[in-house]
């Protein structure tokens, strides 16, 4: 069991590495302190779940390094009446955050095993504003649009056409966008009436947005 005292110098470090790297949005913070990024990462890597780098995850994936998750929550304007789609699931930890700030999430992902970790995890936290699917993201939930918000955590050589059409009038999207062996760029789009607003926002390197659902041994 982790000295309480070790707990609270760790987590006061974190706090620090993030926002020496940008995160100063006071709500993203708080969330990001009271979700536990330990729950989210097994194995030989638990022990680093506090370091701002990105960690291996099932299925050949990745849970990203926690700045950069500060960084595109907080691109993102979420509100207490926002209805949110995340598009990659991963370990389920930027649904969570997410969960603490938004009305409704959604994310999804292609990989089974990954979802029901995930949701393993929603359970074991108490969060009952998520609703996790196994679906192809690149098609986003039509079902459930428009959405206020959209996050997608693999990145795309353009921001995805079905997923633009399913963003509210006003909403924000933030996406990583460049080719899947190179730096991308993380971009925020605002939709407004008279079309789509870009900014750039930073490099990043995230895992390409693949379509279709994984096969099992994926």
């Amino acid at each position: 069991m982790i000295d309480p005292d070790a707990l609270a110098q760790r987590k006061m470090q974190f706090l620090f590495a993030l926002r020496s790297r940008g995160v100063t949005d006071q709500a993203v913070l708080t969330a990001m302190e009271e979700v536990d990024r330990g729950l989210f990462v097994r194995g030989l890597f638990a022990e680093r779940a506090y370091e701002d780098t990105p960690l291996p995850i099932a299925c050949g994936q990745t849970i990203s390094q926690p700045s950069v998750v500060g960084l595109m929550t907080q691109a993102l304007e979420v509100t207490s009446r926002d209805k949110v789609l995340e598009v990659g699931t991963g370990s389920g930890y930027q649904a969570a955050i997410l969960s603490h700030l938004a009305r409704r999430v959604y994310t999804v992902d292609r990989h089974k095993r990954l979802v029901q970790e995930a949701r393993g995890v929603f359970d074991q936290l108490g969060i009952v504003n998520i609703t996790s699917l196994i679906s192809d993201g690149s098609f986003g939930l039509p079902d459930q649009a428009p959405f206020d918000k959209i996050i997608v955590t693999a990145a795309a050589e353009d921001p995805p056409g079905p997923l633009l059409a399913q963003l509210k009038i006003g909403g924000i999207m933030v996406v990583p966008v460049g080719q899947s062996d190179a730096v991308q760029s993380l971009i925020r789009v605002r939709k407004t009436e008279n079309g789509l607003d870009y900014d750039e926002l930073r490099s990043v390197r995230f895992v390409p947005l693949l379509e279709g659902v994984a096969r099992e041994n994926d």
